[in-house]
């Protein structure tokens, strides 16, 4: 608790906040309570970057109530796993808001910075595009530039090799396989880069939904490489980001 007053006053002090609003944001420390959901309005302060909305399970007017609360204490607003049919709605009540249908994905972007750092994404197949693009946007919403590099896998190795001293400029690599899921093992010997590899559930019969390439990433024989789980873009994309804008910070 002493560390969110210390990050407010900080941020009173540099002009970014003026003592009025810091005392409103104070309002609803440590949450607010909507009786459906627990709004956590100081994970900014803590951790960086906004509460992310998930969607399944909760009902579309719920999900906007959710951006209601959100979207006055400033930031950039994810929500995650969500219906086209929830964008129209939420669309209505905020028309700055945009959908990405392939990761279904809604982002109402209201903090315009520069991106920092690089953060490398890169996908065995297309059609892990989806759980890619989840990465992607989130570690953008967030604040980190990303590089795509799509459809590289081991089948056509050719096709990784010629990026290979564009993905050592970044300071982490974001790999996302199905199948085998062999792509972050080839990856994890070719840079010096830290790997976070992403199981996807792309896949014939015996890749048990993503069962497959999750234990191939697991027992990498390369160094180096964290696994998150099957899907997890999200996961995937916080993490990464994390890493990206703690590089050279004391």
């Amino acid at each position: 608790m002493n560390n969110l007053w210390l990050s407010l006053l900080y941020e009173v002090k540099e002009g970014k906040v003026s003592p009025e609003k810091a005392l409103e944001s104070l309002a609803d420390l440590p949450y607010e309570d909507l009786g459906f959901a627990k709004i956590d309005h100081h994970r900014q302060l803590r951790q960086g970057a906004t509460e992310v909305i998930y969607c399944p399970g909760k009902t579309d007017e719920q999900v906007i109530e959710i951006f209601k609360r959100l979207a006055p204490k400033g930031g950039n607003i994810l929500a995650t796993r969500a219906a086209e049919g929830t964008y129209q709605k939420v669309k209505q009540v905020f028309p700055e808001a945009c959908y990405y249908q392939l990761p279904r994905l809604i982002v109402l972007s209201q903090d315009k910075k520069d991106p920092v750092g690089l953060v490398t994404v890169l996908t065995a197949g297309t059609a892990d595009q989806a759980v890619a693009e989840e990465a992607a946007l989130t570690l953008e919403v967030m604040g980190s530039r990303v590089e795509r590099y799509y459809d590289v896998g081991v089948a056509g190795i050719h096709r990784l090799l010629k990026h290979r001293k564009k993905m050592e400029e970044a300071n982490v690599i974001l790999v996302v396989a199905g199948m085998e899921g062999a792509l972050a093992s080839v990856v994890g010997g070719l840079v010096r880069k830290p790997i976070i590899a992403v199981p996807t559930s792309v896949g014939y019969g015996a890749n048990f939904q993503g069962l497959a390439p999750l234990l191939t990433m697991l027992n990498s024989c390369a160094a180096g490489i964290g696994v998150v789980n099957i899907d997890n873009g999200f996961g995937a994309g916080v993490l990464a980001h994390r890493i990206n804008t703690g590089v050279n910070k004391e």
